[in-house]
């Protein structure tokens, strides 16, 4: 149990004595206890299970019961376990029976603490893999996790930045607190101090009310700086001043406030190459990559797919109540060659589209969108321009691009070598084709 669980993403602790579970607990409330049915001198656990309740109320409970046992079991669930899980037991059933629970209590619990725990259970923990790459971002996450420090996560669209950062959060003594996530691509100059640092009642036109800024929201806990590459110059220089000085001033206040929040900055752009061209500073870049996590684009190892493929199959067959699926050695096959674009989000969205419309059990490569089954590589070769003009080798271009960046525009302009604005006035005057095209590819 402890090792298909921890396979799925959970934290497991094991026990062998009902007194060394209790005492586990003060130290650390679980959410879930699985226990057999009987104790080891054949007498029902309902006492130990009020026992642990006492410690906390929304603590669930799994009993585990062979079939001799059953009215034990049965017993056990009038008392107020959760349900029962009759051996032998298979893998997929225990998982099932976990997330059932977790659903439940998520709905029912009315511990503060309880909820927190839960909220990176919404989604399979993707930060996973066999690679040396993987192990080494987990390693590092589990030593800096429980810190303060300022972490600068890299990697490009897909990789699972924003799911780090949390794994980052959850893991920290701020893990009862706020994560609050700021996407920085969307903060113009004219909203940016609101937006960061809140303002006070008056302070300009429209100011109907204080506003709390984003600092004040994550104020005991994490601060996610999403895409800072495309921070603003005046937005960069407002960060680093908190940076420095640890305190920001709300707009129209006489009073500075001291932030209190762990700032993670995520972008999917080389800062170091935004900072030799003027448009990153290079005092902030020093301020946020005192630790730095580079996300492996899912190309880069593609022995972790099979692994990362289970875990989304798992998940989202319990999540759609459909039966559980099996990717054939062929349909792994076509999936671990494949460049992967979108990177792990792709990933999952190419098997949610098969959990919901293949109706067969065992996946197959015919299973896939038509865009999946064949490399976007072979789309470019050069002996496919030899009938085309300018304009449609450039439409191809642009094309390739996006389908390659998972449809992020901003990532393929950069590697066009054009800016975001050209990018979207040749696709909306020149080559309309361009973006349904792409968007039909990352439709999944």
């Amino acid at each position: 149990m402890r090792s298909c669980l921890t396979a799925e993403g959970f934290r497991v602790s094991v026990t062998r004595t009902s007194q060394s579970a209790l005492e586990a607990a003060r130290a650390d409330v679980p959410n879930l206890v699985i226990k057999p049915a009987l104790d080891g001198e054949g007498r029902a656990a309902a006492g130990v299970m009020e026992k642990l309740r006492a410690v906390c109320p929304d603590i669930l409970f799994l009993f585990v019961s062979a079939e001799a046992d059953v009215r034990m079991a049965m017993r056990s669930l009038r008392r107020g376990a959760f349900d029962c899980i009759p051996l032998p037991f298979e893998r997929d059933q225990v998982i099932e029976a976990v997330q059932r629970a977790l659903e439940h209590q998520r709905i029912a619990a009315e511990t503060p603490e309880i909820l927190v725990r839960l909220k990176p259970r919404r989604d399979p923990n993707v930060l996973t893999g066999e690679s040396q790459a993987m192990q080494e971002i987990l390693t590092i996450i589990e030593r800096v996790a429980d810190t303060d420090v300022t972490v600068l996560i890299e990697g490009e669209s897909g990789t699972g930045k924003e799911l780090a950062a949390r794994q980052l959060h959850e893991r920290s003594s701020r893990a009862a607190g706020p994560f609050v996530a700021v996407n920085c691509a969307a903060l113009t100059d004219s909203i940016i101090e609101s937006e960061l640092f809140g303002h006070v009642k008056g302070a300009f036109t429209g100011a109907i009310a204080d506003k709390p800024g984003r600092f004040a929201l994550a104020s005991g806990g994490t601060l996610f700086l999403d895409e800072i590459g495309d921070l603003s110059p005046m937005g960069q220089a407002d960060l680093l001043r908190v940076l420095e000085d640890g305190i920001y001033r709300p707009i129209g206040s006489s009073h500075t406030v001291r932030a209190d929040a762990r700032i993670i900055a995520a972008t999917n752009r080389k800062l170091e190459d935004a900072c030799r061209s003027g448009a990153f500073r290079e005092d902030l870049l020093y301020r946020l990559n005192v630790v730095v996590i580079t996300l492996p684009p899912l190309r880069n190892r593609p022995g972790d797919i099979a692994r990362l493929a289970a875990v989304f199959l798992r998940h989202l067959c319990a999540r759609h109540k459909r039966p559980l699926k099996r990717l054939s050695p062929a349909m792994l096959q076509v999936m671990e060659g494949h460049p992967w674009p979108g990177n792990v989000r792709q990933l999952r969205n190419a098997i949610e589209r098969m959990v919901l419309l293949a109706p067969e059990r065992l996946l197959q490569p015919s299973h896939l969108p038509p865009h999946l089954q064949s490399s976007p590589e072979q789309r470019l070769h050069p002996k496919c321009f030899e009938e085309m003009t300018l304009a449609e080798v450039q439409n191809e271009m642009i094309h390739h691009a996006i389908a390659r960046c998972g449809g992020n525009k901003s990532e393929a302009a950069r590697r066009l070598g054009i800016s975001r604005r050209t990018l979207h006035q040749h696709v909306k005057t020149k080559s309309p084709e361009v973006m349904s095209r792409a968007n039909s590819e990352n439709s999944d």
